[in-house]
């Protein structure tokens, strides 16, 4: 029961999580769009530019004051809860999926970091990026953006780098996710509402509103909008092993970033020419040339396979004792290689996948963290193990991040045995 309560629990926070993240981005990418898109050639007095639109069946004509309108409106809508719903939720699903049982989740098998100081480490992170943020686009690089960008960019990706040596691939890009994110909300927290708050008051008190303060805003929502598309991306890796199970996950993180930041330029300046057209072809070249250079070993690499399998018992607290993985157990001595050429026996394979993975992955699962099957993937039968041939190798051969935590202890033996029987057809008979 308390695995199921924890599922629905992970599920409403990243339901929350997701609708408000879409309205919080959606407004950005809606009111950069805006922003480029004002027409301001010879506005009206008091204007910066005006845009008309048609959408939804209805005609729209909005016009940008260059501060702000002689009298306030009675009724101004305010942008703000979308992002601080988004950070909370946020914050509310790493404690789900991380934080509760941060040595199978958070940390690296192996990690020289406790639970309780990985915790420490991912909350403490989250702060100090937003203060290394602020001060330096407060410092003299503030009027230098482009120098600005770059030294946050490598920043970024020295955390990314920093989190992968004792976080797990997934806690280490979800933990990059949560500094952007963190640092997104406090630009509208620290920076954006303040600066529309002093304009309203100032219209309010018929002073003179000082224009330093709105277009301060308006840059840190420029850097808002360019840190959405990678973190759209980190949301969403957890799908794709590919990138946060490679030992160079870092890399490639900062990889797609590079590509996610491209496309978005191109759509922000598509507006003045197609100077920047180049930018969509180069992230497109990005992206295959990860998606190659991050492609399975070819089978002349993998490890022949022991001619037998020696198994190490099963921790208890693996099966029901409790949530903390055991210790890696020491390898056994390797027997002799097999002959190249021979083929895998399937049996030894459906024992390794019985022994280690199947007691998630089943219709029944005998581990406490599942009522049911991760992702509905089962390995009861034959059948259902050639049928995943293709993830097993994924996550489980190259990757490694499963089985999670490497909590049923699975050797570096079987798992070249089972890389090589899938290489060898995946066959059961």
């Amino acid at each position: 029961m308390e695995a199921h309560l924890l599922e629905w629990l992970n599920l409403s926070v990243r339901w929350v999580h997701m609708i408000t993240g879409v309205a919080w981005i959606g407004a950005s990418f809606y009111f950069v769009w805006l922003e480029n898109n004002l027409n301001r050639v010879n506005p009206k007095s008091g204007l910066a530019g005006d845009l008309w639109a048609i959408h939804g069946g209805g005609i729209y004509h909005l016009e940008k004051y260059k501060l702000a309108p002689p009298t306030m409106p009675d009724n101004l809508h305010w942008f703000k809860w979308e992002a601080y719903f988004t950070w909370m939720s946020g914050v509310a699903l790493l404690c789900v999926v991380f934080y509760l049982n941060p040595t199978l989740y958070l940390l690296a098998p192996g990690s020289t970091l406790s639970g309780t100081e990985g915790v420490l480490l991912g909350i403490g992170s989250l702060f100090a990026g937003w203060f290394i943020y602020s001060f330096l686009c407060d410092s003299a690089l503030g009027k230098r953006p482009a120098l600005l960008g770059f030294i946050l960019f490598v920043l970024l990706i020295a955390a990314a780098y920093g989190f992968s040596k004792v976080f797990s691939g997934r806690g280490a890009y979800l933990h990059v996710g949560a500094v952007i994110g963190t640092i997104m909300v406090g630009n509208v927290f620290r920076i954006i509402m303040p600066a529309q708050r002093a304009l309203v008051a100032a219209i309010a008190e018929n002073r003179t509103p000082d224009p330093a303060l709105p277009a301060k805003g308006l840059l840190r929502s420029r850097h808002n909008n360019y840190f959405t598309l990678p973190v759209l991306f980190i949301m969403i890796s957890n799908h794709f092993p590919s990138t946060y199970g490679s030992q160079y996950n870092w890399l490639i993180l900062a990889g797609i970033a590079v590509a996610a930041v491209l496309v978005r330029h191109y759509f922000n300046t598509r507006h003045n020419s197609q100077k920047y057209a180049w930018t969509l072809p180069v992230g497109a070249l990005a992206m295959i040339s990860l998606a190659y250079v991050t492609g399975p070993k070819p089978v002349t690499e993998v490890a022949k396979a022991p001619a037998a399998i020696e198994y190490q018992p099963l921790p208890e607290t693996a099966l029901g004792g409790g949530l903390k993985p055991a210790a890696p157990a020491e390898p056994a001595a390797a027997p002799a290689a097999a002959p190249a050429q021979a083929s895998i026996d399937f049996d030894k394979v459906h024992g390794v996948i019985q022994e280690r993975c199947a007691v998630c992955h089943s219709a029944k699962p005998t581990s406490p963290l599942f009522s049911t099957a991760p992702a509905g993937v089962m390995f009861d039968t034959p059948a259902q193990i050639q049928q995943q041939a293709a993830r097993i190798q994924a996550q489980a051969v190259a990757s490694q991040i499963m089985p999670l935590g490497n909590i049923t202890q699975m050797t570096q033996q079987e798992r070249d045995l089972i890389g090589t029987w899938i290489n060898q057809g995946a066959r059961t008979n």
